[in-house]
């Protein structure tokens, strides 16, 4: 069977540790600002004083498949939205650790923190540090960046006993058009209904259906809004 793409990205994080006696709790070596690939220094992305103002990075559309396509990185930009503010990387790794294997921050095994640890060490941040959407020093500090708000998406999280919304609006269109239809060729009973009481009954359908996909979008399927990150909601 092949790897997932979530697998093969992690799984490297965790061979390039494994000879690397400091993985499981020292701080990261220096990334992004200040040092380039080649470990030398690099010009400060803020820029001085003098800095000519420049607009906020734009993330393209692969960026973001990309950064949003693996569950740790969805995770650990669910709990910097929910914090708002700068965050530890430890207590970043303990949560996102929790998330994933569904128990308590307290619960999470020293082996379950160290996979986390390494893999946002080494993989998940510096890439979403290289983007703009966090900032994460040599420290361990991690916040929030300004090409976050590129990523201010709903992730539809679809259960095994439920449909995706656009099932769910093909299925009231096909009703709706069935319905409608029997009005027109006069099914008994039907007619008892004026046609623009019937035209009034189908627009209600559609409005309190897209009132709930707004609201749902907007609190329960976003990224920082709730307890728990959407896909994990279900568990």
């Amino acid at each position: 069977m092949m790897a997932t793409a979530d697998e093969r990205e992690d799984g490297a994080a965790g061979e390039a540790a494994a000879g690397d006696p400091a993985s499981d709790g020292a701080p990261r070596e220096a990334h992004g600002e200040g040092a380039g690939e080649s470990g030398e220094p690099t010009a400060d992305r803020t820029g001085g004083e003098d800095a000519t103002p420049t607009e906020p990075p734009s993330l393209s559309y692969d960026d973001c498949f990309d950064l949003l396509s693996n569950h740790r990185r969805r995770y650990a930009l669910h709990y910097l939205q929910q914090c708002g503010q700068e965050v530890a990387l430890g207590e970043l790794t303990d949560q996102v650790a929790a998330w994933e294997n569904g128990v308590d921050v307290n619960a999470v095994s020293p082996a379950q923190r160290k996979r986390v640890y390494t893999s946002l060490q080494q993989v998940h941040l510096p890439r979403m540090d290289d983007l703009d959407v966090v900032a994460f020093d040599e420290e361990g500090r991690v916040v929030l960046g300004p090409a976050v708000d590129d990523l201010d998406v709903y992730l539809e999280v679809v259960r095994e006993d439920d449909v995706p919304w656009s099932a769910f609006y093909l299925s009231l269109a096909v009703v709706n058009a069935a319905l409608v239809g029997s009005v027109l060729l006069g099914v008994p009973g039907l007619a008892a209904v004026p046609e623009v009481g019937w035209m009034l009954f189908v627009l209600t359908t559609f409005l309190v259906a897209a009132l709930a996909h707004v609201y749902l979008a907007r609190t329960e399927m976003r990224l920082g809004r709730g307890d728990r990150p959407p896909d994990r909601r279900s568990a």
